[in-house]
């Protein structure tokens, strides 16, 4: 039996196909571009191979497309296969397993496999990342910490993946508050592993929630080596870099990184069309035109409303089908999101329910200038979005337009104390958005607005 490069046993024949299978794992934590390449010269030259067949179906379902589904139930067949005539270990079956249970539609007892390949082989990366990744759509930032530092003490200064460790632990620490344990692990994670994008991008996300643009600004600089091999992944980074420029009142700048990097390809993955609308939802908020930018991402969403593989991604396509005022795609899309939701079969389908139906009836009011109803419907399950999956950078997008309903609506009080919670999950600061709110606050009340039934779009 042949080891990889972090120690771990494989059923690998070819000494090629072992190399192939380091690189490929080396791309995957990195989020490189490369990694469907590297894994797929291991699988044509060893189809065979379990493990690399269930890592194979595990990335296609991290996708959150409908139509990757098939391609994950294929590697999982060839998985079974595999395990019906090859000699393999106990390690690889759980990878299996962890496959099996998501494609029933049960991701958290995929990650409970994974931690099971955790109790025996604490130092494995792959099990590692792959857990931390489907606990990121699931929104378990808290799991994510535990069972990062439940394996810590396994990791040798000179393991070949502790620099990918730190980096996932830096993102659980930012996730769960920690934010100065944060920014020392995202840095010494990016010193040790220099193409670690989501290390670099943990210590982004630690400056955004400790409102600090400026500096994240030159975090950021001079470091795009550190995401320029990433896949899609890449596009987020700039993303955020889009998104300190907003802070500090720089629209130009914002405008033109989506042109130019957040919307460079104009794909429909779920996360890049979350980058886009969650950007230009966010300018709009400030009363900024952002021109015909919506129309491609409409066109796209009105083609995804029957997806069903995410709620996170399903509230971003309806920003969307709002923006654009497309009632019928918003209609097909809120009806839909409400069938899982009756069905709840799956762990997809519970968060379609909760807190997915209300937050997407409220976008669609606040599209409609219903706020009064948007900001019932969102501040009714404002404390469930974590369930949606994603970040709170990610979500914050939701936040803010239960803010300005809120605000539009005459809700001074309830809006306020949005605004102090919010303010207490980073570090007891205010951003730019929250500043503004609170002045416009100050005036209605100055003016009597205490009894107004809204607030003029701004």
């Amino acid at each position: 039996m042949r080891h990889d490069l972090f120690g771990q046993p494989t059923s690998l024949d070819s000494p090629n196909a072992l190399e192939d299978w380091n690189a490929a794992q080396l791309a995957f934590l990195a989020h490189g571009a490369s990694t469907p390449k590297h894994l797929g010269a291991v699988l044509a030259a060893e189809p065979h191979f379990a493990l690399g067949q269930a890592v194979r179906g595990l990335f296609m379902l991290l996708l959150g497309r409908s139509e990757m589904l098939d391609v994950a139930a294929e590697a999982h067949d060839a998985a079974l296969m595999a395990l019906k005539h090859g000699q393999v270990s106990p390690r690889e079956r759980l990878f299996v397993t962890a496959l099996s249970r998501w494609i029933e539609g049960r991701p958290s007892a995929s990650v409970t496999a994974l931690e099971q390949v955790l109790d025996d082989h604490p130092d494995d990366i792959l099990a590692l990342k792959l857990g931390h990744a489907i606990r990121f759509v699931l929104g378990d930032n808290h799991g994510m910490r535990a069972s990062i530092e439940r394996v810590m003490p396994a990791y040798a200064p000179d393991h070949p993946g502790r620099g990918y460790l730190l980096g996932c632990h830096a993102f659980a620490l930012e996730e769960t508050g920690d934010y100065q344990k944060a920014e020392i692990a995202g840095r010494q994670a990016l010193w040790m592993a220099p193409d670690d994008a989501w290390g670099l991008h943990a210590v982004a996300h630690v400056h955004d929630m400790t409102c600090d643009a400026r500096a994240g600004l030159d975090w950021l600089e001079g470091r795009e080596a550190a995401w320029a091999h990433c896949n899609n992944f890449r596009f987020h980074v700039w993303w955020h870099k889009a998104l300190m420029h907003l802070d500090l009142g720089q629209v130009d700048e914002v405008l033109a990184l989506y042109d130019a990097e957040v919307r460079k390809e104009r794909t429909d993955d779920y996360r890049d069309i979350s980058n886009a609308t969650s950007l230009l939802a966010r300018l709009e908020l400030e009363g900024v035109a952002v021109g015909d930018r919506w129309d491609e991402l409409a066109d796209l969403c009105a083609r995804r409303t029957d997806d069903g593989s995410l709620i996170f991604a399903d509230l971003h396509y309806l920003l969307a089908l709002t923006a654009t005022g497309d009632r019928d795609g918003q209609a097909r899309l809120v009806a839909r999101i409400a069938r899982d939701g009756q069905r709840q079969q799956t762990e997809t389908q519970e968060r379609m329910a909760d807190p997915g139906l209300a937050a997407a009836r409220g976008l669609q009011a606040f599209g409609e200038g219903e706020y009064g109803r948007a900001f019932a419907d969102l501040a009714g399950v404002r404390d469930r979005m974590q369930r949606a999956g994603g970040s709170h950078a990610q979500r914050d997008v939701f936040e803010r337009i239960t803010i300005d309903a809120g605000l539009r609506a005459g809700r001074f009080d309830a809006v306020e104390d949005i605004l102090n919670d919010r303010r207490r999950t980073r570090a007891g600061r205010d951003d730019h958005f929250a500043a503004i709110r609170r002045d416009l606050i100050l005036a209605e009340r100055g003016h009597g607005g205490a009894d107004r039934k809204s607030v003029p779009a701004q």
